[in-house]
């Protein structure tokens, strides 16, 4: 049976929708995709130098396309709330909380959190509950939260949530992505508005790999990595299918998470989820400590 493509994306016309690390990578093609059909596209980046690239290149690719570049730095909860505030007056259909870094040495966020940890979650936390009120004004509000396969060897450490005491890098990796997940579910559980869902790109060839050698100085695995996205990897856009089927597809169940057929490529299908990302009791902990930690809190009216 044929496989799910970009091709089967809906007609997205009058859908506004946020893509946060769309400068490249899995965040460059979902933009691209979401605005090739129609979307009025919002690309949340960093740097607003890359994002300025990426939105030309966009503009070559997709001719017409409703492209609009913002800067966004989710390792700064006062960037977070300036690029929430300036969205907040206009429905929104789609959120993808799609950008992230991995594997890092220690670093810490504008906010101090562990860096990995802020960025990944507790950005897209904040973010999400700061355009709360523009999603819930949508018709069809939808939020789509890119994980990783990571998240089954993640542990959500409450006794040391930023590594102070002890750090390991793809520990802490393990543990935002395992927050990742959790959040996309309990976000559906708490909001049931919202069509919730999380979506992985198996392995697939983006720059986020090299980032974290080159960042220790380490030639070698930086080389390694890159080796490896050549030959073993599928294409960055490939890697994208599987969050466009869990934003776009009307078939996305809520709280689903999405990946590859074939666990590191493939065509995108529901995928098993860690047993642990279904515990409530884990679920609302996060959410707790994350309320706490960004000062955010999400404002749910009432329904009836």
């Amino acid at each position: 049976m044929r496989g799910w493509t970009a091709a089967d994306i809906p007609d997205l016309h009058g859908r506004r929708c946020v893509v946060t690390g769309a400068n490249s990578g899995i965040g460059f093609h979902t933009a691209l995709e979401l605005a090739r059909h129609g979307a009025a596209v919002v690309l949340a980046c960093r740097s607003a130098e890359r994002g300025q690239a990426a939105l030309e290149r966009m503009k070559a690719e997709a001719p017409g396309a409703d492209l609009e570049l913002d800067t966004l730095d989710l390792a700064d909860l006062a960037s977070v709330r300036r690029f929430a505030a300036a969205r907040a007056d206009r429905p929104l259909d789609l959120l993808v909380n799609n950008a992230g870094v991995m594997a890092l040495p220690r670093r810490v966020t504008a906010d101090g959190f562990e860096m990995q940890f802020g960025t990944n979650h507790l950005g897209h936390f904040a973010l999400t509950g700061l355009l709360l009120p523009a999603l819930l004004a949508a018709p069809s509000p939808r939020v789509t939260t890119v994980t990783s396969g990571a998240a089954w060897g993640g542990r959500l450490n409450f006794a040391d949530l930023q590594g102070e005491r002890r750090y390991w890098k793809w520990a802490a990796y393990g543990q935002s992505k395992l927050a990742n997940l959790v959040f996309a579910k309990d976000l559906g559980r708490r909001v049931p508005k919202i069509l919730s869902t999380s979506a992985h790109p198996g392995f697939a060839s983006t720059e986020l790999q090299q980032a974290g050698p080159r960042m220790e100085g380490s030639k070698v695995r930086e080389r390694l990595w890159g080796f490896a996205n050549t030959v073993f990897s599928q294409s960055a856009a490939a890697g994208a299918l599987p969050t466009l089927y869990a934003a776009v597809s009307p078939d996305a169940e809520q709280g689903a998470c999405y990946g590859p057929r074939y666990q590191v490529m493939g065509p995108p299908t529901k995928a098993v989820m860690p047993p642990k990302a279904n515990r409530t009791e884990l679920a609302d902990r996060l959410w707790e400590v994350s309320e706490a930690l960004t000062g955010v809190h999400y404002e749910v009216p009432a329904e009836g």
